[in-house]
């Protein structure tokens, strides 16, 4: 018995790489259950008695570094030259509201979306880092002791643990490329992790996901063999996580035969025209990644887009790197806003397009604002007293800007709010119950979230 089990092992190790977040090598097998035993997990984790929207689904395309509010959607023309900046306001298609003259593109199309100007982080001193900011932006829990790793579940892996269940032919939550701080799963486990691309679509060449790349030899019509050779297991001598796999083997199955995930991930399939439009924009110095951030993040957006068409839940598009403390305004005008600019209108377009937009909530936001006063090297630095943030879809009213911040664009004038408000808003977008509690290691419940509100002056 003990050699047949060792033969159906090696015949259930299909991919040949190690699967990070939601396929891995002999997930298939006896060699490692992760994938089977994410579905039964996310079963059992099915919320009774409430109705879950099914079809509706969340990009966060995550500005790390901390966007300038001034420079972008809360210009202050009237404020002095070390305040205001270089770059001036212009008029967008909805009167009254204006925003960076590096962004033609994305006031075209003001009237489908929205700004919020006044978000703040609840500190004392202001000392907040990159990574500190990720977690609150993230959970809606302060950072531990190693801000870079997750004490508490981020929105994705709270996403995957109430919602993977209904679409078990798709991974739940995804980051584009790899996790950033704050992304992680923590105590809820790897089942609840964010399937990392791993393979970035900034870089050039094809993109090729390799979780998705069968081992030599293996192909789709031999993954029913494998099924019917697992089905013929039995004996005391099998692993305790053998138990009670059931359906949930057959679904792990299923995600591979299908090809539907493979078909998601195949961004070259896209045209070659539309993929212009979101923009390939090369740095402009390669040797500087403060200056210049990832050459063409543009497409990573794109390949969100593919994936909430094929019913991922939350993606969140790591579209780093905001943090100008040095030559600012050069690094924007010449790298940073050219390209957010052309590939934020392509993207919310394209969703609009497709029909995706009305059931996809958009979130654009970084961990933190700038400073309001230009510092001695032409930059900004970490500012968590006000930012602000652009939404979209999701049922959101475009043409709207909700709260504001003060003659400095340094804290927030009337309508404050927290980043809780706009997890808040995440979470009831998707039908996720924030009240939810569950154990830590230590047996100790948690809430999903443990305040915020829905930010209702969007709808």
């Amino acid at each position: 018995m003990a050699t047949h089990n060792k033969r159906v092992c090696d015949e259930f190790n299909l991919l040949g790489h190690t699967r990070r977040g939601f396929i891995k090598a002999g997930s298939l097998g006896l060699c490692g259950l992760s994938l089977p035993e994410l579905l039964r997990h996310e079963a059992i984790a099915s919320v009774q008695g409430r109705k879950v929207n099914r079809e509706k689904s969340v990009v966060i395309l995550w500005m790390r570094g901390g966007p300038s509010q001034h420079d972008m959607w809360d210009p202050k023309p009237d404020a002095p030259s070390e305040i205001r900046g270089e770059f001036k306001p212009i008029a967008t298609s909805v009167p009254g509201i204006q925003i960076s003259e590096l962004l033609p593109k994305t006031a075209k199309i003001m009237h489908k979306w929205s700004i919020i100007r006044s978000i703040a982080h609840r500190v004392e001193d202001g000392n907040v880092g990159h990574s500190a900011g990720d977690q609150i932006c993230f959970t809606g829990y302060p950072s531990g002791p190693n801000p870079d790793t997750n004490v508490m579940p981020s929105c994705g892996s709270y996403t995957a643990k109430q919602l993977q269940h209904l679409n078990p032919s798709m991974p739940a939550y995804v980051m584009i490329p790899k996790n950033v701080p704050g992304t992680g799963s923590a105590w809820l486990g790897k089942s609840y992790a964010a399937f990392e691309t791993m393979a970035d679509p900034a870089a050039t060449g094809p993109f090729k996901i390799p979780n998705f790349t069968f081992a030599d030899g293996v192909d789709s019509s031999r993954l029913g063999e494998r099924k019917e050779l697992l089905g013929t297991l039995n004996g005391p001598d099998l692993a305790e996580s053998m138990k009670n796999l059931g359906e949930f083997q057959s679904q792990a199955l299923g995600i591979l035969s299908s090809g539907k995930a493979r078909e998601a991930f195949d961004l070259d399939s896209e045209p070659q025209s539309l993929r212009e439009k979101y923009g390939f924009m090369p740095a402009f110095d390669p040797g500087d990644p403060q200056r210049c951030g990832a050459p063409n993040w543009a497409q990573r957006m794109l390949l969100a887009r593919r994936l909430i068409e094929a019913g991922v839940r939350m993606v969140t598009v790591d579209l780093r790197w905001w943090d100008f403390h040095k030559q600012g305004f050069d690094s924007q005008k010449r790298g940073f806003l050219p390209r957010w600019d052309m590939a934020y209108s392509a993207f919310i377009d394209d969703m609009e397009s497709r029909g995706l937009l009305e059931d996809t909530l958009v979130v654009a936001w970084g961990e933190f604002g700038r400073t309001p006063v230009i510092n001695k090297d032409a930059g900004r630095d970490h500012w968590p007293y006000v930012m602000s943030a652009a939404f979209a879809g999701g049922g959101v009213k475009g043409g709207r800007v909700i709260g504001s911040s003060d003659a400095k664009g340094a804290v927030p004038k009337d309508n404050r709010k927290l980043p809780h408000d706009v997890l808040s808003t995440i979470y009831g977008h998707l039908g996720i119950d924030t009240k939810a509690a569950y154990l830590d290691h230590s047996g100790r419940p948690h809430v999903v979230l443990p305040e915020g509100s829905r930010i209702d002056e969007l709808f």
